[in-house]
């Protein structure tokens, strides 16, 4: 191919990836301006100075949107890094560092987030069912954290691997963390600690005593 065919065709894919970029800025802007108000496509045409059809053009349609946007804030939030984090060999660790990563996450969108998840309760059609599919990716890997901390006999004497899925379903979810960290104003290493002490209190066995065990030896 020649070098000015493959120039071309670099500077067609840096526009298209600066596009999306735009769109997704411009929701992100509708979002934090206007947090009561449905998502309006006309809006962020005007904001990401595109017209309305390239949006439908990029995504595919409104659900692709927020499907994108969704993917967006995981991918801000190092949602990779929280994954391994949560899939370390020590389950009990993993649930700390997953708390903690959750929580930074949230607290680096949080107005975004708040607003997401409050239209969804109201219409789940304004956000295209993002929120859903990614509150049913929380769910799997709390499922997932369960089972691991239940197969490494992490958890307490009658303890399930259901019921500790159901705890980690609660104190990981976004309203859980904003309860403490707007509503209480605490801050984001308050609100891991809060979180991750109530969890693993709840949930596991008393951790070994590691310095009597170096004693005894």
């Amino acid at each position: 191919m020649p070098p000015t065919r493959k120039y071309e065709q670099r500077l067609r894919a840096q526009a298209a990836v600066d596009t999306k970029c735009r769109i997704l800025d411009a929701v992100y802007q509708q979002l934090v301006d206007a947090p009561s108000e449905p998502v309006s496509l006309d809006k962020v045409a005007k904001l990401a100075e595109v017209a309305r059809s390239t949006i439908y053009t990029v995504f595919g349609s409104r659900a692709g949107l927020f499907d994108a946007l969704g993917m967006d804030l995981l991918h801000r939030g190092d949602f990779t890094g929280m994954v391994h984090a949560v899939l370390q060999p020590d389950a009990r660790q993993g649930l700390r560092d997953g708390i903690r990563g959750n929580v930074h996450m949230y607290a680096a969108h949080r107005d975004v987030l708040r607003a997401l998840f409050s239209m969804a309760q109201l219409d789940a059609d304004a956000v295209g069912g993002a929120v859903q599919r990614l509150e049913q990716g929380r769910a799997e890997g709390m499922n997932g954290l369960a089972q691991r901390l239940h197969e490494q006999h992490t958890l307490r004497d009658g303890v399930t691997a259901d019921q500790a899925s159901d705890v980690l379903w609660l104190l990981t979810g976004f309203d859980s963390f904003d309860l403490l960290f707007t509503g209480r104003q605490l801050s984001t290493d308050a609100v891991t600690a809060t979180l991750a002490d109530t969890a693993e209190h709840t949930l596991c066995r008393p951790a070994p005593d590691t310095r009597q065990d170096r004693t005894t030896r």
